[in-house]
């Protein structure tokens, strides 16, 4: 299997929203049956590709794209955000997130720690960020310790987050 990472060009962006909402929607059905609107929406994806220091790729398997990921890179603090990282349902459990984690850590050897959140209810998610790139859950936000941010979040379960770190160096 010959995976890639390829920078996003503006004339994917709405099909990489598109896929990227498929993938998000997935757990969220399954957890709280469908939705009227997408779990992850549209503006949020297009603000992390936009983001100051993001950087935005198609993932490509044996040719064809499955999935994305987006990332902001800090140099003066080398404090690296992992923003979004999804591969299509279809090619799921097969080793395709777990090897482009490997590569973009590879990409950027400089960060001293990666930072990520994900939804309490996306199971899924904890494994792949705990058990199978070494990530540590170091903060829980609910309704008790809200998360820090203005806007309040109105995905289902969107008051209970999870917040992890991994320390590169």
């Amino acid at each position: 299997m010959n995976i890639e990472l390829r920078p996003l060009k503006e004339s994917e962006e709405e099909i990489f929203v598109r896929e990227n909402q498929i993938a998000f929607d997935k757990a969220a059905i399954e957890k709280f049956g469908p939705q009227e609107e997408s779990v992850i929406p549209r503006e949020d994806i297009i603000s992390s590709i936009h983001a100051e220091n993001a950087q935005a790729f198609r993932i490509i398997v044996n040719g064809e794209p499955v999935g994305g990921v987006v990332v902001a890179i800090h140099p003066e603090t080398q404090v690296n955000s992992l923003y979004l990282l999804f591969v299509s349902p279809d090619c799921h459990s097969r080793g395709i997130g777990q090897t482009v984690w490997r590569m973009i850590e590879e990409k950027y050897p400089e960060t001293k720690v990666w930072e990520t959140h994900t939804p309490y209810f996306e199971k899924r998610n904890i494994h792949f960020y705990v058990n199978k790139c070494g990530f540590h859950i170091v903060e829980f936000y609910n309704p008790h310790h809200p998360e820090p941010r203005e806007e309040t979040c109105d995905t289902p379960g969107g008051e209970y987050f999870f917040r992890f770190e991994k320390v590169m160096k």
